[in-house]
Order: structure tokens, then C-alpha cells, then sequence
């Protein structure tokens, strides 16, 4: 069920968007509020997201400065800053919103909805960090962190294969094609229980192994494999 504009933000629609996000709100109207643009409070009165995506801003590149610090110790400062302009660009961000289907979960004002604001990166930018913002409000740094790194750990593998240039599985498949090769396959396996879901995949290619990646989503997993592959073969 998306709701759209709906004046009503029910039980089921809070239960269903915060399994999307794979994050239980204590304060379901922070998540709310974090939906309303702020053509939608101009019609319809109240406030808009934007103190939230404010605040998400800021928290989105600490916790992707954290995250990158601890995890890659192996880079330097000028790596780690190009990866974490790439993973909180409007584009990263966006496509990142996209997967979740935020944009049919925005409130919006009638010009915006007619406007295509729904698909607009900006917007579905501005609606994760809203978001970001809320579950940081509503469990505390260590709740936003773990909520960036379910959802744009895949981001930073990406950008960790090719700095500036994103997603490691496409250049890994462009560099297959150049050679000759066929397309790699994924083989993703999860274990552990729902809520510390770990994922482990293995990219091949003509039934040779590439490389292996683990991460917490499919995505990451996959992009992780895809990473170590490139690596293997000195692309990364």
C-alpha cells in the first residue's frame, strides 16, 4: 500500500514503509515528517522535511566518513573524500531512493505532482536524508549510522572500485566485454537472522571464479565480489 498524498498515515502504511527501510520507528510521525515536501506544507499547512534534511546532511557524511575511516584503513584522506563526495552525491542518493520506491511515498503539493516530482533525483535525494535525519531523532547516532550502512554500504563498494565513477559490477562487466569475455554471473547465499542479515556472493565467468564480497544487502555482496575481481585482475 503506498499512500501517496494520503491525509492519513495509518498503522499499516508505518509498518510497511519501516519494513522497506528495515527500521522499526519508536516516533512514527518523525517518519511523517520526513515524507512532507514543502509544496505539500504550503498547501496543506504544517511543516516540510526540511529541518530534517538538514539534519540527515550532516549526519549522512559523518556516517559515511565513519564508515569508510574504520572499514578501508588502507586509503588516504584524498581516496576517502573522493569516495564520500560519490556515495552522498544527489545521483547516489537517488538511486539509492529509488530502489526503496521513496518517491511513491512522498507528500506532495499538486504543481510538484504534477511536475514528475516523484522521479526527480533532487527530490529523492532530499527524501533519504529527511529520512536519515528522522531515524537519527528517533534512535540516536548509532541507529543512523547502522541505517546508512544497510543502505549505501553497495554505494561505497561501488565508488571504492573506480573513484568518481561508480558501480564496480558495470565497470567489472565492460572490462569482461573489452576482453572478450562473456557477462559475469552472481551466486548470492545469506545467513544470520533478519536483522544482522549478512550476504556473501561469488562472481564467475564461464564457470572460472572471479572473486568473492561479502556486505549486508545482495547489492553489496555483489558489488563486493565485483570489487575483489577487478582487484584480481589489476583494475582497482
Amino acid at each position: 500500500m503506498s499512500p501517496r498524498n494520503s491525509e492519513q498515515f495509518d498503522l499499516e502504511a508505518v509498518r510497511e514503509l519501516s519494513a522497506r527501510l528495515s527500521y522499526d520507528f519508536a516516533d512514527p510521525q518523525l517518519l511523517q515528517l520526513a515524507l512532507c515536501h514543502r509544496s505539500w506544507a504550503a498547501e496543506h499547512g504544517g511543516y516540510s522535511n526540511e529541518r530534517l534534511e538538514y539534519l540527515g546532511d550532516a549526519v549522512l557524511d559523518l556516517a559515511i566518513a565513519d564508515f569508510t575511516y574504520r572499514a578501508y584503513p588502507e586509503l588516504d584522506e584524498g581516496v576517502l573524500t573522493t569516495i564520500r563526495k560519490g556515495v552522498v552525491s544527489t545521483a547516489s542518493l537517488a538511486r539509492c531512493a529509488t530502489s526503496l520506491d521513496l518517491g511513491e511515498w512522498m507528500h506532495l503539493g499538486k504543481g510538484e505532482e504534477l511536475s514528475g516530482g516523484r522521479t526527480k533525483p533532487a527530490l529523492l535525494a532530499d527524501i533519504f536524508e529527511a529520512i536519515l535525519g528522522a531515524v537519527y531523532l528517533d534512535g540516536g547516532l548509532s541507529a543512523a549510522q547502522e541505517f546508512v550502512e544497510r543502505h549505501l554500504e553497495a554505494s561505497v563498494v561501488s565508488e571504492l572500485a573506480a573513484p568518481g565513477m561508480g558501480d564496480a559490477k558495470t565497470v567489472l562487466q565492460e572490462t569482461l566485454v573489452r576482453e572478450g569475455m562473456d557477462a559475469p554471473q552472481y551466486e548470492v547465499s545469506g545467513s544470520g537472522p533478519d536483522h544482522e542479515r549478512t550476504f556473501a556472493a561469488i562472481v564467475t565467468v564461464g564457470g572460472s571464479e572471479l572473486g568473492r564480497g561479502t556486505g549486508r544487502s545482495k547489492k553489496a555482496a555483489e558489488q563486493a565480489a565485483a570489487r575483489a575481481a577487478l582487484e584480481e585482475r589489476g583494475n582497482a
